[in-house]
């Protein structure tokens, strides 16, 4: 797997927890940090080695890095990048063949946390890997899975890495699918908002009978609203340790805005958020 950091407290925080997962997963880690390009910044004019001053933070934090797996006993490799972050670290992931990138996610304001950072946002936009994102202070864990189906092969691949969780981990799966139509659907067309309905509970029933088959102890459920308001309330409500989810595929622009479902829900969770790549 690939832990990216900054040196910030969200960053250390989710290389911990990385730690633990690598650990059961019997992978290897790399830990990369990456040195912006120089853009001219007024603030940085006065500084003698500019390039030294934009690589301290990186080579500091990767210090810390060597550190903390020094104390916790757990083998990596540090690389210091240099360029666009997000394109290095989706590009060390290949060139690394990790399957898993790993970001943290900070405690910020309710709005702030929405939006979730840009670095985060484009990773996952535009990797084809999968990438789990580590909210400040929250523990990962695969005993009480909740998984988002809404029918796509996108949500149909999520639900198999799920499952592949669930079974390794010997945790359940809390199936959710939602049902998201503006207000006045239900008095212009209840026909069409019960045809949705039924859709969804069919999503949810088939994946929890796949994982019944494979042994897994799995509930399906259907709630009503605004989708990632009601994925983030029902977590709380089943105290869910990871949420997951599929990221459909998309091109351009919309994969730099990579979704506003998934966005909300990464930012706003306070468990883990595993997004799933087709």
């Amino acid at each position: 797997m690939l832990v990216a950091i900054d040196g910030s407290e969200s960053g250390i925080h989710a290389l911990k927890e990385s730690f633990k997962l690598a650990a059961n997963e019997k992978s290897w880690i790399t830990v990369v940090s990456v040195v912006p390009p120089y853009e001219g910044d007024l603030d940085t004019t006065a500084i003698g080695n500019i390039q030294h001053a934009l690589r301290h933070p990186c080579e500091k934090a990767l210090a810390d890095a060597i550190d903390l797996a020094k104390a916790e006993r757990a083998s990596i490799k540090t690389v210091c990048e240099e360029g666009v972050p997000h394109e290095r670290i989706i590009d060390l992931a290949e060139a690394e063949n990790c399957e898993l990138i790993v970001m943290g996610r900070s405690g910020l304001s309710k709005i702030k946390r929405a939006l979730i950072g840009s670095v985060s946002s484009r990773v996952i936009g535009f990797s084809q890997r999968d990438v789990l994102i580590i909210p400040l202070g929250a523990a990962v864990a695969w005993t009480n899975i909740l998984l988002a189906v809404d029918g796509s092969k996108y949500s149909k691949i999520a639900a198999e890495r799920a499952m592949d969780f669930a079974m390794a981990y010997g945790g359940n799966l809390k199936i959710i699918s939602v049902v998201d139509v503006p207000p006045e659907f239900y008095g212009e067309a209840p026909d069409a908002v019960e045809d949705l309905i039924k859709k969804a509970r069919g999503y949810a029933d088939e994946t929890a009978k796949q994982a019944g088959s494979k042994g897994i102890k799995a509930e399906a459920f259907v709630r009503e609203g605004e989708t990632s308001e009601v994925i983030i309330n029902f977590a709380k409500e089943q105290k869910a340790d990871t949420i997951i989810i599929g990221s459909h595929g998309r091109t351009g622009l919309k994969r730099l805005l990579m979704g506003s479902v998934a966005e909300k829900v990464i930012g706003l969770s306070s468990c883990p958020v595993l997004v799933v790549k087709g």
